[in-house]
């Protein structure tokens, strides 16, 4: 009986060794998470949509401090302002990050420039129209994303049958995204011919990432029911982008419509992170570096969290599934 997996053509392509991946979470995957899974095995990508250009250069740096196996910057272009997109895009170029994954629209001048200098390109998808786009326009790798995915989810179907519609129209290697959050969910997308599954929620709740503390109890104590898909956290994000989230008093309604006129006085302000004010509706999640009333904050989960038992270094949490996922496809 193998006691990990084998590593697939996505592997290949990225300089991985297990066919899975970190999902390239805004604000909590940072350095610390990504080098951990990275030196368990696995792929991660740096969250780094609308970041400074000073934090992804201290990141980067970081991540190669911690290890020299390869890593991913995840840019999101339709939720950046467009001078900064450009420049984050420019700062990948010059610190040749391996490796870019591109997620909601279908940006081709993005991914013609980040192919043209070199760098590989995935795109996470929520359709197979969106895998046709992505494919034409020169992704070289694709996630399928399901709707049981936590934060933001750009499609509506089942991972399952999204899975299979665009691994038939796929000319390139596909991942898996979606509630997966076990050995038995991996081993199902690997059966189903995923070359990858990617992790979110189940590596929000590690030692190593930059999600609060707070944000981590709630998942340990969650159950998929408790998540629920909302366009209520929206500020700076396009219209109707949905996300998925514990619900919460926003999600109940009892801090007023989200899309109701702004009061008099500005946006409700409910936490800080060094300076910057963190506001009421904002798609900003708890943060290690953040006060403030997490309560009300998105509290990002997909609906394998019910499989999350306990906070948990991530290297250990990598292996666990990898073991998981080995001994369920052996049988």
């Amino acid at each position: 009986m193998h006691d990990t997996l084998p590593p697939t053509d996505l592997c290949r392509l990225l300089g991985c060794r297990l066919p899975l991946l970190l999902a390239g979470m805004g604000g909590v995957a940072r350095s610390e998470l990504v080098a951990a899974v990275t030196g368990a095995g696995a792929f991660g990508f740096l969250g780094m949509v609308r970041e400074p250009l000073a934090l992804i250069e201290r990141e980067v740096a970081q991540v190669r401090a911690r290890t020299d196996l390869p890593f991913g910057v995840n840019l999101i272009p339709a939720a950046t302002p467009a001078p900064l997109l450009r420049e984050q895009v420019g700062l990948c170029i010059t610190l040749r990050v391996p490796v870019v994954c591109l997620f909601w629209d279908v940006d081709r001048a993005v991914v013609e420039r980040l192919r043209g200098a070199g760098i590989t390109v995935v795109h996470q998808v929520g359709s197979v129209q969106d895998a046709l786009d992505a494919q034409e326009a020169g992704a070289q790798a694709l996630i399928a994303q399901g709707v049981e995915a936590g934060g933001h989810v750009r499609g509506r179907q089942p991972l399952a049958g999204l899975l299979a519609g665009v691994l038939a129209a796929a000319r390139v290697p596909v991942a898996a995204a979606g509630g997966l959050a076990d050995g038995r969910d991996v081993a199902r997308v690997l059966a189903a011919g995923a070359q990858a599954a990617v992790l979110g929620t189940a590596l929000i709740a590690t030692h190593e990432s930059f999600a609060h503390d707070y944000h981590k109890r709630r998942l340990v104590a969650a159950r998929a029911s408790d998540t629920l898909l909302t366009e209520d956290f929206h500020v700076n994000w396009p219209p109707h982008a949905a996300v998925r989230v514990l619900r919460n008093s926003v999600t109940r309604g009892e801090r007023g419509d989200p899309f109701g006129p702004a009061p008099a006085t500005g946006p409700a302000v409910i936490g800080e992170e060094e300076g910057r004010p963190i506001h009421l509706f904002s798609t900003d999640s708890p943060l290690r570096s953040m006060t403030g009333d997490f309560e009300a904050m998105a509290l990002y989960a997909g609906r394998g969290v019910d499989r999350i038992a306990g906070v948990e270094p991530a290297a250990d949490c990598v292996r666990r599934i990898a073991a998981e996922a080995a001994a369920q496809l052996a049988r």
